[in-house]
């Protein structure tokens, strides 16, 4: 396999961050309907109970600042991109607290096509990091406990904008798993009690981090973990309750930031994975390969989102990408009608897209924001702007008609979902978003750099 040198830079700004309209097929909710309602007002993991985006809540705020209509906001020690979670009455967020250099610590070396490579922006190979998982209560943001859950040097260097803690955790109401890439995966009970660890490895990034997190499917963990030049890829399922590893499947992938996707199909369950080479679609219960098309030929950073029975994977750099692919196929699917449709602009390099009702939504990284018709990939609009200037990491959330779009320079835009691209509110919290924000029990969890915001209706400035 090559990496060709134009797809290793566009890796110079990782910050990994990482329904109704869902019709017949599903992001999978990890129980019956009737579990998945008793749920509905969590936010277990990345990109929500099903890893869609959408929120089926209602009564939600559209206007707030660092002041207004904020319910609590709580500092968050060190630098973390991952994205607030939520269940019941507790709210969880990782973060980095570089710590001292280490005399002497030096750089991983890497090779592309046989020839040395070190990023230019990569840092931190020399400083230690304590590695923290943070639980709040969700009615106060009061800190109930804060765990380190590693404390040293780690392997690789990060892009000088990304974090050591990109990757969202996710939780099942009982466990909250911790993923830190090469540092490992941590799983905490409720009270902060420490029940397991599994050591994945070292995982080379090029020089610039890592990003992927994991999802849960019925007792299992989930883990997709694409190293440098594909030769130690692989994706891993855990025992939940005690970290034993179940099944594991190797990949001829190159790195990847992107989150699986599991989707329940009429027939079966799929866990869609994102990748340069390929997309694969596996049944998550033992790990067979159910089918493959060919990748995204750019960084695989998006997490697919699916629905009208298909699966939309997507890249943004250096080449924009979007295919849709048809859910529950076999075998190797390139250039076959499996592949409904393929579309090569407005992607984002670090956004995801979203689907939400007949639409899919694309986000550049500027914020310029394409609707497509999410069953022939039809072009509705291609050129909806924000009133202002910004780039974009964090990913797009929806709600009771809205998009929500968070930018770097702390802004976030209430977007009208639909045919037309109409700028509702511009929100800002006056300090920068690389997080995907959260929603739980009538609010908004926004991460700044720094703070990590509860946004309600009705509170008092």
């Amino acid at each position: 396999m090559k990496l060709h040198r134009t797809v290793l830079l566009s890796a110079s700004l990782v910050c990994l961050l990482a329904f109704a309209g869902l019709n017949r097929t599903a992001a999978f909710s990890g129980g019956s309907d009737e579990e998945a309602a008793k749920e509905s007002t969590n936010w277990p993991g990345w990109r929500g109970l099903n890893g869609s985006g959408v929120s089926a809540e209602t009564n939600l705020p559209t206007e707030w600042s660092d002041t207004k209509n904020v319910l609590w906001k709580t500092s968050i020690p060190g630098k973390g991109h991952s994205s607030p979670i939520v269940w019941g009455n507790r709210v969880f967020v990782t973060t980095a607290v570089a710590g001292e250099k280490v005399p002497g610590a030096k750089r991983v070396t890497h090779y592309i096509n046989g020839k040395e490579f070190l990023h230019p922006d990569g840092v931190g190979a020399d400083v230690k990091n304590a590695l923290r998982v943070i639980a709040l209560d969700r009615d106060t943001g009061k800190i109930v406990w804060e765990r380190t859950a590693y404390d040293g040097l780690i392997y690789d260097t990060r892009h000088r904008r990304n974090s050591r803690a990109s990757e969202t955790p996710v939780t099942d109401g009982k466990y909250v798993f911790a993923y830190f890439g090469s540092a490992g995966l941590y799983a905490y009970d409720f009270h902060g009690n420490l029940k397991w660890t599994y050591a994945v490895g070292n995982i080379g990034s090029y020089g610039v981090g890592t990003g992927t997190s994991p999802v849960l499917y019925k007792g299992l963990v989930l883990l997709q973990v694409d190293s440098e030049d594909g030769k130690n890829s692989y994706i891993v399922a855990l025992n939940k309750s005690t970290g034993k590893e179940l099944w594991r499947k190797k990949r001829a992938v190159q790195s990847s930031w992107a989150t699986p996707l599991l989707v329940q199909t009429q027939k079966r369950d799929e866990l869609v994975t994102n990748g340069n080479e390929f997309i694969i679609a596996y049944d998550p219960a033992n790990g067979k390969e159910l089918w493959r098309t060919e990748g995204v030929k750019s960084n695989a950073i998006p997490t697919p989102v699916a629905g009208h029975g298909l699966v939309f994977v997507s890249a943004g750099f250096p080449d924009k990408r979007v295919i849709a692919v048809k859910l529950g196929g076999s075998d190797d699917l390139t250039g076959t009608d499996s592949i409904a449709w393929k579309y090569n602009k407005g992607t984002g390099y670090m956004p995801s897209p979203i689907l939400y009702g007949d639409y899919l939504y694309l986000i550049s990284s500027k914020g310029i924001m394409t609707c497509l018709e999410a069953s022939t990939g039809k072009v509705i609009y291609d050129n909806g702007r924000v009133p202002v200037p910004a780039s974009f990491a964090s990913s797009i959330l929806a709600y009771e008609g809205k998009l929500l779009i968070s930018s770097m320079d702390g802004d976030t835009f209430v977007i009208e979902a639909g045919t037309e691209h109409k700028v509702l509110r511009t929100n800002s919290i006056g300090e920068p978003i690389w997080a995907t924000p959260a929603i739980s029990d009538g609010k908004l969890f926004l991460r700044g750099e720094k703070t990590l915001y509860a946004i309600g209706k009705g509170a008092s400035e």
